[in-house]
């Protein structure tokens, strides 16, 4: 049987999606990390860490609810250090859950700006979430805030991924903030009433449909965008070129941003490792290769980047309303959504 174990674990961590932690000497300094972060280039953001420290990172990726799930069944006896994941919604999840502990840290309390982090989990980098039009049938004048995509005159003319993706749910949960519920549910109703078609798909569908004439208007995090302006395919270029972006609300509270994030776990066992990962993180290193390499702004201000998308799409005012504004407000987002049927 004991032969057999370590096979019966390759075989579930398989069938799972997962990636096993490799065993490492008794004396090796190591750092444990789930992360729900799938992106090629984040690979070189761990190199820089093992890199700059010396400390080897194990790390296992899934999905946000897979690890979750896993965090919970392995308790005390797991050997995460980091839970490294995107979007407030997911990150207030997991602290919900009681899975995060709290740091403090003079390097991130200085470098991380207050509305970027809570006592227990820190946003390392932001991602705008922007309104995409058809260029030859949508006047930008007519959806400059999100306030507009409820005004009647865009009936049957948006697009959006489904309500309880959670980039929406933080979208909501900001609007909340800033409207209060009521306003924030008549928004809502506005919102599903203009529906080109029940939600769907992802956010590369919704600026695809735009340039399609499938509909006028959508809701899109902003690297979706950068991604197919940085393609050297004809087809996304040919969708770039039919659709114009506008940066929401720039004469109010500022346009919605994402982020990603992370957070110590409470039964991190190299917890000082998990400290010094979160650190690095906010470095000028590390946040350079979130700009660059997932085409997402640092949190860190200040930090200069060569993101040639990043730098067509131009400067914009972001709404610096508090992630822990965004994480309180998640339950009555989804409630908001779930009674008007956007879904």
């Amino acid at each position: 049987m004991s032969r057999r174990f370590p096979l019966l674990c390759a075989a579930l961590f398989a069938a799972l999606g997962l990636h096993a932690l490799p065993s490492a000497a008794a004396d090796a300094p190591v750092l444990n990390v789930y992360s729900a972060r799938h992106y090629q280039t984040d690979e070189a953001l761990y190199a820089g860490f093992t890199e700059q420290t010396g400390i080897r990172v194990n790390r296992i990726e899934g999905k946000e609810d897979e690890l979750l799930e896993r965090l919970k069944n392995e308790g005390a006896a797991s050997p995460a250090d980091v839970l490294v994941t995107v979007d407030a919604a997911r990150l207030a999840k997991a602290d919900a859950l009681g899975l995060f502990a709290p740091v403090e840290s003079k390097t991130l309390a200085a470098r991380i700006p207050e509305y970027l982090r809570t006592p227990t989990w820190i946003a390392f980098s932001t991602r705008a979430r922007v309104i995409v039009y058809a260029k030859d049938s949508v006047n930008p004048a007519d959806v400059a805030s999100y306030e507009s995509l409820a005004d009647p005159k865009l009936k049957g003319k948006v697009c959006s991924r489904p309500g309880a993706h959670p980039y929406n749910l933080s979208l909501m949960a900001g609007l909340i903030g800033h409207l209060g519920e009521a306003k924030a549910t008549e928004w809502a109703q506005g919102l599903v009433a203009n529906f080109a078609r029940p939600p769907r798909g992802g956010d590369t569908d919704q600026i695809k449909a735009v340039a399609a004439g499938e509909c006028g208007v959508a809701i899109s995090n902003s690297y979706y965008l950068a991604r197919l302006m940085r393609s050297d395919k004809p087809e996304d270029q040919a969708v770039v070129a039919k659709v114009g972006m506008v940066w929401p609300n720039q004469a109010s509270y500022g346009t919605h941003i994402n982020v990603s994030g992370a957070g110590v776990l409470k039964h991190a066992p190299n917890r000082e490792a998990a400290v010094k990962f979160l650190e690095y993180l906010a470095s000028d290193r590390a946040q350079v290769y979130f700009a660059d390499g997932n085409n997402e702004w640092p949190a860190v201000p200040g930090v200069k980047v060569d993101n040639p998308a990043l730098a067509k799409l131009g400067p914009f005012k972001s709404d610096t309303q508090s992630v822990g504004v965004l994480a309180a407000n998640q339950a009555e987002a989804l409630k908001i959504f779930d009674r008007v049927g956007f879904r």
